[in-house]
Protein backbone atom coordinates (compact mmCIF):
# COMPACT_ATOMS: atom_id res chain seq x y z
CA UNK A 1 0.00 0.00 0.00
CA UNK A 2 2.85 2.39 0.85
CA UNK A 3 4.42 1.80 -2.55
CA UNK A 4 1.22 2.99 -4.23
CA UNK A 5 1.21 6.28 -2.27
CA UNK A 6 4.40 7.78 -3.65
CA UNK A 7 7.56 8.81 -1.82
CA UNK A 8 6.32 11.92 0.01
CA UNK A 9 3.06 10.38 1.29
CA UNK A 10 4.75 7.10 2.25
CA UNK A 11 7.39 9.04 4.19
CA UNK A 12 4.64 10.85 6.13
CA UNK A 13 3.12 7.51 7.16
CA UNK A 14 6.49 6.00 8.14
CA UNK A 15 7.28 9.05 10.25
CA UNK A 16 4.58 7.98 12.73
CA UNK A 17 5.82 4.38 13.14
CA UNK A 18 8.43 2.99 15.56
CA UNK A 19 11.92 2.57 14.11
CA UNK A 20 11.82 -1.22 14.32
CA UNK A 21 8.58 -1.35 12.30
CA UNK A 22 10.01 1.04 9.71
CA UNK A 23 13.01 -1.24 9.29
CA UNK A 24 10.78 -4.30 8.78
CA UNK A 25 8.57 -2.42 6.33
CA UNK A 26 11.61 -1.15 4.43
CA UNK A 27 12.92 -4.69 3.98
CA UNK A 28 9.49 -5.90 2.81
CA UNK A 29 9.12 -3.01 0.37
CA UNK A 30 12.58 -3.62 -1.08
CA UNK A 31 11.68 -7.27 -1.76
CA UNK A 32 8.48 -6.50 -3.68
CA UNK A 33 8.66 -6.66 -7.48
CA UNK A 34 6.25 -7.16 -10.41
CA UNK A 35 3.01 -6.41 -8.57
CA UNK A 36 -0.03 -6.89 -10.78
CA UNK A 37 -2.91 -4.42 -11.02
CA UNK A 38 -5.28 -6.97 -9.49
CA UNK A 39 -3.01 -7.43 -6.47
CA UNK A 40 -2.83 -3.67 -5.91
CA UNK A 41 -6.63 -3.42 -6.15
CA UNK A 42 -7.03 -6.25 -3.65
CA UNK A 43 -4.66 -4.64 -1.12
CA UNK A 44 -6.32 -1.23 -1.44
CA UNK A 45 -9.70 -2.94 -1.04
CA UNK A 46 -8.57 -4.50 2.26
CA UNK A 47 -7.36 -1.11 3.45
CA UNK A 48 -10.62 0.64 2.55
CA UNK A 49 -12.66 -2.06 4.31
CA UNK A 50 -10.57 -1.63 7.47
CA UNK A 51 -10.72 2.17 7.27
CA UNK A 52 -14.50 2.22 6.88
CA UNK A 53 -14.89 0.14 10.05
CA UNK A 54 -12.90 2.65 12.12
CA UNK A 55 -14.36 5.54 14.12
CA UNK A 56 -12.84 8.71 15.55
CA UNK A 57 -13.03 7.26 19.08
CA UNK A 58 -9.57 6.92 20.57
CA UNK A 59 -8.08 9.76 18.53
CA UNK A 60 -6.78 12.48 20.85
CA UNK A 61 -7.49 10.21 23.83
CA UNK A 62 -4.50 11.52 25.81
CA UNK A 63 -5.94 15.05 25.95
CA UNK A 64 -9.37 13.63 26.81
CA UNK A 65 -7.97 11.59 29.71
CA UNK A 66 -5.95 14.54 31.02
CA UNK A 67 -8.85 17.02 30.95
CA UNK A 68 -11.36 14.51 32.37
CA UNK A 69 -9.14 13.54 35.31
CA UNK A 70 -8.33 17.16 36.14
CA UNK A 71 -12.06 17.98 36.03
CA UNK A 72 -12.89 15.02 38.27
CA UNK A 73 -10.04 15.19 40.80
CA UNK A 74 -8.51 18.64 40.54
CA UNK A 75 -5.16 19.47 38.96
CA UNK A 76 -2.98 18.67 41.98
CA UNK A 77 -4.56 15.30 42.77
CA UNK A 78 -4.76 14.20 39.14
CA UNK A 79 -1.15 15.07 38.27
CA UNK A 80 0.41 11.83 39.55
CA UNK A 81 -2.28 9.63 38.04
CA UNK A 82 -1.99 11.35 34.66
CA UNK A 83 1.79 10.78 34.67
CA UNK A 84 1.29 7.08 35.42
CA UNK A 85 -1.41 6.54 32.78
CA UNK A 86 0.25 8.49 29.99
CA UNK A 87 3.86 7.46 30.82
CA UNK A 88 5.85 7.05 27.67
CA UNK A 89 2.92 7.91 25.38
CA UNK A 90 4.54 11.07 24.04
CA UNK A 91 8.23 10.28 24.46
CA UNK A 92 10.40 11.76 21.75
CA UNK A 93 13.98 11.86 22.97
CA UNK A 94 14.18 8.26 24.17
CA UNK A 95 12.23 7.01 21.16
CA UNK A 96 14.76 8.75 18.92
CA UNK A 97 17.49 6.52 20.36
CA UNK A 98 15.80 3.53 18.70
CA UNK A 99 16.73 5.01 15.33
CA UNK A 100 20.38 5.61 16.15
CA UNK A 101 23.45 3.48 15.58
CA UNK A 102 24.38 1.62 18.82
CA UNK A 103 27.99 2.81 18.63
CA UNK A 104 26.84 6.44 18.35
CA UNK A 105 24.52 5.98 21.35
CA UNK A 106 27.37 4.47 23.39
CA UNK A 107 29.60 7.44 22.59
CA UNK A 108 26.83 9.85 23.56
CA UNK A 109 25.81 8.28 26.89
CA UNK A 110 29.14 6.96 28.20
CA UNK A 111 29.75 10.19 30.16
CA UNK A 112 26.32 10.08 31.82
CA UNK A 113 25.75 8.81 35.36
CA UNK A 114 25.65 4.96 35.39
CA UNK A 115 22.05 4.99 36.66
CA UNK A 116 20.98 7.14 33.70
CA UNK A 117 22.70 4.73 31.30
CA UNK A 118 21.00 1.78 33.03
CA UNK A 119 17.56 3.38 32.56
CA UNK A 120 18.29 3.95 28.87
CA UNK A 121 19.42 0.32 28.41
CA UNK A 122 16.28 -0.94 30.14
CA UNK A 123 14.11 1.26 27.91
CA UNK A 124 15.55 0.04 24.61
CA UNK A 125 15.05 -3.29 22.84
CA UNK A 126 17.36 -6.06 24.10
CA UNK A 127 19.14 -6.44 20.77
CA UNK A 128 20.02 -2.75 20.57
CA UNK A 129 20.95 -2.59 24.26
CA UNK A 130 23.35 -5.53 23.84
CA UNK A 131 25.13 -3.78 20.98
CA UNK A 132 25.41 -0.59 23.03
CA UNK A 133 26.90 -2.52 25.96
CA UNK A 134 29.47 -4.05 23.59
CA UNK A 135 30.61 -0.54 22.61
CA UNK A 136 30.88 0.77 26.18
CA UNK A 137 34.15 0.55 28.16
CA UNK A 138 34.76 -2.92 29.56
CA UNK A 139 35.03 -1.70 33.15
CA UNK A 140 31.50 -0.21 32.98
CA UNK A 141 29.56 -3.22 31.65
CA UNK A 142 29.12 -5.34 34.76
CA UNK A 143 28.03 -2.42 36.94
CA UNK A 144 25.57 -1.18 34.33
CA UNK A 145 23.84 -4.55 33.90
CA UNK A 146 23.74 -4.98 37.67
CA UNK A 147 21.92 -1.65 37.87
CA UNK A 148 19.47 -2.73 35.14
CA UNK A 149 18.80 -6.00 36.99
CA UNK A 150 18.01 -4.17 40.24
CA UNK A 151 15.92 -1.48 38.54
CA UNK A 152 12.33 -2.45 39.32
CA UNK A 153 10.69 0.91 38.80
CA UNK A 154 11.24 4.56 37.93
CA UNK A 155 9.25 7.65 38.75
CA UNK A 156 7.26 8.70 35.67
CA UNK A 157 8.29 12.32 36.17
CA UNK A 158 11.96 11.27 36.21
CA UNK A 159 11.55 9.30 32.98
CA UNK A 160 9.83 12.24 31.34
CA UNK A 161 12.65 14.53 32.48
CA UNK A 162 15.22 12.14 31.01
CA UNK A 163 13.18 12.05 27.81
CA UNK A 164 13.30 15.86 27.63
CA UNK A 165 17.06 15.86 28.27
CA UNK A 166 17.57 13.39 25.41
CA UNK A 167 15.35 15.47 23.14
CA UNK A 168 17.28 18.66 23.96
CA UNK A 169 20.55 16.84 23.35
CA UNK A 170 19.38 15.76 19.90
CA UNK A 171 18.17 19.31 19.10
CA UNK A 172 21.38 20.96 20.12
CA UNK A 173 6.57 14.96 41.29
CA UNK A 174 4.95 11.73 41.06
CA UNK A 175 5.90 9.02 43.64
CA UNK A 176 4.30 6.14 41.74
CA UNK A 177 6.56 3.74 39.90
CA UNK A 178 6.12 2.28 36.47
CA UNK A 179 6.01 -1.53 36.82
CA UNK A 180 8.00 -3.93 34.71
CA UNK A 181 10.94 -1.59 34.13
CA UNK A 182 14.34 -3.28 34.27
CA UNK A 183 14.91 -6.42 36.33
CA UNK A 184 16.82 -9.71 35.92
CA UNK A 185 14.86 -10.80 32.83
CA UNK A 186 15.81 -7.61 30.97
CA UNK A 187 19.48 -8.25 31.76
CA UNK A 188 19.16 -11.92 30.76
CA UNK A 189 17.76 -10.87 27.38
CA UNK A 190 20.66 -8.47 26.90
CA UNK A 191 23.26 -10.99 28.09
CA UNK A 192 21.86 -13.61 25.71
CA UNK A 193 22.86 -11.36 22.82
CA UNK A 194 26.33 -10.41 24.05
CA UNK A 195 29.54 -11.91 22.77
CA UNK A 196 30.48 -14.90 24.96
CA UNK A 197 33.62 -13.23 26.31
CA UNK A 198 31.75 -10.06 27.30
CA UNK A 199 28.94 -12.14 28.79
CA UNK A 200 31.35 -14.12 30.97
CA UNK A 201 32.98 -10.96 32.31
CA UNK A 202 29.79 -9.05 33.14
CA UNK A 203 28.15 -12.08 34.73
CA UNK A 204 31.22 -12.58 36.90
CA UNK A 205 31.07 -8.94 38.02
CA UNK A 206 27.33 -9.09 38.77
CA UNK A 207 27.75 -12.34 40.71
CA UNK A 208 30.63 -10.87 42.72
CA UNK A 209 28.42 -7.93 43.67
CA UNK A 210 25.30 -10.02 44.36
CA UNK A 211 25.63 -13.80 44.14
CA UNK A 212 21.90 -14.50 44.37
CA UNK A 213 21.06 -11.97 41.66
CA UNK A 214 23.82 -13.33 39.41
CA UNK A 215 22.44 -16.85 39.78
CA UNK A 216 18.92 -15.64 39.02
CA UNK A 217 20.05 -13.91 35.83
CA UNK A 218 22.12 -16.91 34.77
CA UNK A 219 19.12 -19.21 35.20
CA UNK A 220 17.14 -16.94 32.89
CA UNK A 221 19.96 -16.76 30.38
CA UNK A 222 20.12 -20.49 29.78
CA UNK A 223 17.64 -23.06 31.09
CA UNK A 224 17.59 -26.84 30.86
CA UNK A 225 15.15 -26.98 27.94
CA UNK A 226 17.57 -24.80 25.97
CA UNK A 227 19.88 -27.82 25.67
CA UNK A 228 17.75 -28.73 22.65
CA UNK A 229 19.72 -26.00 20.82
CA UNK A 230 23.05 -27.82 21.20
CA UNK A 231 24.52 -29.29 18.05
CA UNK A 232 25.12 -33.05 18.13
CA UNK A 233 28.85 -32.78 18.77
CA UNK A 234 28.29 -30.44 21.74
CA UNK A 235 25.55 -32.67 23.13
CA UNK A 236 27.83 -35.72 22.95
CA UNK A 237 30.63 -33.83 24.73
CA UNK A 238 28.23 -32.76 27.48
CA UNK A 239 26.76 -36.25 27.97
CA UNK A 240 30.25 -37.64 28.52
CA UNK A 241 30.49 -35.41 31.61
CA UNK A 242 27.06 -36.27 33.07
CA UNK A 243 26.65 -39.24 35.47
CA UNK A 244 23.84 -41.62 34.44
CA UNK A 245 21.88 -41.20 37.70
CA UNK A 246 22.03 -37.40 37.38
CA UNK A 247 20.76 -37.51 33.79
CA UNK A 248 17.98 -39.89 34.84
CA UNK A 249 16.74 -37.38 37.43
CA UNK A 250 17.09 -34.38 35.13
CA UNK A 251 14.95 -35.94 32.39
CA UNK A 252 11.93 -36.33 34.66
CA UNK A 253 9.00 -34.37 33.14
CA UNK A 254 11.19 -33.16 30.28
CA UNK A 255 9.80 -32.42 26.81
CA UNK A 256 9.92 -35.45 24.48
CA UNK A 257 11.86 -33.48 21.86
CA UNK A 258 14.76 -32.92 24.28
CA UNK A 259 14.66 -36.55 25.42
CA UNK A 260 14.88 -37.77 21.82
CA UNK A 261 17.74 -35.37 21.15
CA UNK A 262 19.65 -36.85 24.09
CA UNK A 263 18.85 -40.47 23.15
CA UNK A 264 20.03 -39.79 19.58
CA UNK A 265 23.43 -38.68 20.86
CA UNK A 266 24.00 -41.75 23.04
CA UNK A 267 25.01 -45.24 22.06
CA UNK A 268 22.06 -47.53 21.34
CA UNK A 269 22.74 -49.63 24.42
CA UNK A 270 23.06 -46.60 26.71
CA UNK A 271 19.86 -45.07 25.30
CA UNK A 272 17.90 -48.30 25.83
CA UNK A 273 19.20 -48.60 29.39
CA UNK A 274 18.21 -45.00 30.14
CA UNK A 275 14.72 -45.53 28.70
CA UNK A 276 14.24 -48.66 30.83
CA UNK A 277 15.45 -46.88 33.96
CA UNK A 278 13.09 -43.96 33.31
CA UNK A 279 10.10 -46.31 32.97
CA UNK A 280 10.93 -48.22 36.15
CA UNK A 281 11.85 -45.16 38.25
CA UNK A 282 9.09 -44.03 40.59
CA UNK A 283 8.17 -40.45 41.55
CA UNK A 284 10.97 -38.19 42.73
CA UNK A 285 11.04 -34.85 44.51
CA UNK A 286 10.95 -31.78 42.26
CA UNK A 287 13.87 -30.32 44.22
CA UNK A 288 15.99 -33.34 43.24
CA UNK A 289 15.11 -32.88 39.57
CA UNK A 290 15.95 -29.16 39.69
CA UNK A 291 19.24 -29.85 41.49
CA UNK A 292 20.26 -32.40 38.84
CA UNK A 293 19.38 -29.99 36.04
CA UNK A 294 21.38 -27.19 37.65
CA UNK A 295 24.42 -29.48 37.91
CA UNK A 296 24.15 -30.35 34.22
CA UNK A 297 23.69 -26.69 33.23
CA UNK A 298 26.71 -25.72 35.34
CA UNK A 299 28.72 -28.37 33.49
CA UNK A 300 27.46 -27.06 30.14
CA UNK A 301 28.45 -23.50 31.01
CA UNK A 302 31.88 -24.66 32.16
CA UNK A 303 32.46 -26.58 28.92
CA UNK A 304 31.28 -23.54 26.97
CA UNK A 305 33.71 -21.25 28.80
CA UNK A 306 36.50 -23.72 28.06
CA UNK A 307 35.56 -23.64 24.37
CA UNK A 308 34.72 -27.36 24.31
CA UNK A 309 31.06 -26.92 23.33
CA UNK A 310 28.89 -24.20 21.81
CA UNK A 311 25.71 -23.15 23.63
CA UNK A 312 23.75 -22.08 20.57
CA UNK A 313 20.83 -20.56 22.50
CA UNK A 314 23.10 -18.06 24.23
CA UNK A 315 23.95 -16.14 21.10
CA UNK A 316 27.64 -16.91 21.27
CA UNK A 317 29.86 -17.56 18.29
CA UNK A 318 29.23 -20.92 16.64
CA UNK A 319 31.90 -23.50 15.83
CA UNK A 320 32.71 -24.18 12.17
Amino acid sequence: MLLTLGEKEAAEVLRHLPGKDVQRLGVAMAQIADVSRSEVSEVLGWFMDDAERQTSLGLGSADFVRKTLIEAMGEHQAAGLIDQILLGRASKGLESLKWMDPKAIAEMIRVEHPQIIAIILAYLESEQAAKIVSHLPEEMRGDLLYRVATLDGIQPAALQELDQVMERQFAGNSRTQAPGFGGPKVVADIVNLLDARIESRVMQEITTTDEALGAKIQDLVFVFDDLIELDDRSMQELLRQVPADQLLLALKATEDTLKEKIFKNMSQRAAETLRDDMESRGPVRLSEVEAARKEILAGARRLSEEGVISLGARGGEAFV
